[in-house]
């Protein structure tokens, strides 16, 4: 069987999607317990574990996110990019008695005596912990998880203006389709929205698997694995001798940086370049294919065309 959420056309309308800094945290923390993840994360995750092996409450972690994770630690994103502290907020605020069903469903009727005896001091005491996985593990490396994040939302919005949420939700990933009005996800149960809005939020640190909150209080939301999570560990390589002859020593600097992500002030502060500068290497690179510009809003995000990676060489694939 599959998940089957029906959606109005009220609900169609107000699909949306959104980035969460807890989610992040909560299932690269999986990645660093063995519970979940993808080999590319495994170099990192050798190397961040003897951190987490430090934290008073380890044993709580692994024992919370050792299987089905209770939705109370993936409060839906109620703005596009939420702040983590108001995440965690949200976690220590949550009803005590949606905390117990939670853990029941997860774990069983018996599970957690110590925390079922007092709730306030348990939620306390996850969104403590999570919060220091955040500081440890997701904070370094953000700026780079969220341009990947960034440059999937951007991609999907140019699938939804072209195909709409049927065009959108076919192209996210294979458990998820679309037929005659409800979004099919291959997994056990059926959901009815009743009103509340779907979020599709991408993940670097989900791989190989969509992840369904069937417990919605105000809205639903399906984690799914960015495009791109792989390059979150790459190192550039030097450009091929040659390219900065023919490019200039600029614009392969620029071709360069956008071994990930990049907004053209992002680019400026990194090149040490003026950011009228960067703009006109920026737009001679795009006239020629090596780089494309996602926008939303006010932020554009620059990515390497398959072209312009393979130009970069064979070690680097990075394209858009």
């Amino acid at each position: 069987m599959a998940v089957k959420i029906r959606l109005s056309g009220a609900e169609v309308a107000r699909v949306r999607f959104a980035l969460s800094p807890l989610a992040e945290t909560v299932l690269a923390t999986r990645v660093l317990l063995g519970t979940d993840g993808h080999a590319v994360h495994g170099p990192w995750a050798r190397r961040a574990r003897p951190a987490l092996a430090g934290d008073p409450d380890l044993p709580l972690l692994s024992a919370l996110l050792s299987g089905c994770t209770p939705s109370f630690l993936f409060p839906v994103p109620a703005t596009r990019l939420p702040a983590l502290d108001t995440e965690l907020d949200r976690v220590r605020s949550t009803a005590p008695d949606f905390f117990l069903d939670e853990l029941t469903a997860a774990f069983g009727a018996r599970s957690f005596p110590r925390l079922r005896a007092d709730p306030v001091d348990a939620l306390n005491r996850i969104a403590g912990a999570l919060e220091r996985c955040h500081r440890l593990f997701i904070e370094p490396r953000w700026e780079r998880i969220r341009a990947i994040m960034e440059a999937d939302l951007a991609h999907r919005g140019a699938i939804l203006t072209g195909s709409g949420v049927e065009g959108v939700v076919s192209a996210l990933h294979r458990d998820l389709s679309w037929r005659d009005g409800e979004l099919i996800v291959r997994r056990e149960c059926s959901l009815e929205l009743g009103g509340h809005d779907l979020v599709l939020s991408p993940s670097v640190f989900l791989w190989a698997r969509t992840l369904v909150d069937t417990a919605p209080i105000d809205a639903t939301t399906i984690h799914y694995p960015a495009r791109g999570a792989g390059r979150l560990w790459e190192t550039p390589g030097p450009l091929p001798k040659g390219v900065s002859a023919v490019l200039g020593r600029t614009k392969a600097a620029v071709l360069e940086a956008l071994s990930e992500p990049l907004t053209t002030a992002q680019l400026a502060v990194r090149l040490a370049l003026t950011p009228s500068a960067v703009s006109q290497h920026l737009g001679a690179l795009r006239d020629a294919d090596l780089i494309v510009t996602h926008r939303r809003g006010r932020t554009a995000l620059h990515v390497r065309t398959e072209r312009g990676s393979a130009l970069v060489g064979p070690g680097d694939r990075s394209g858009a």
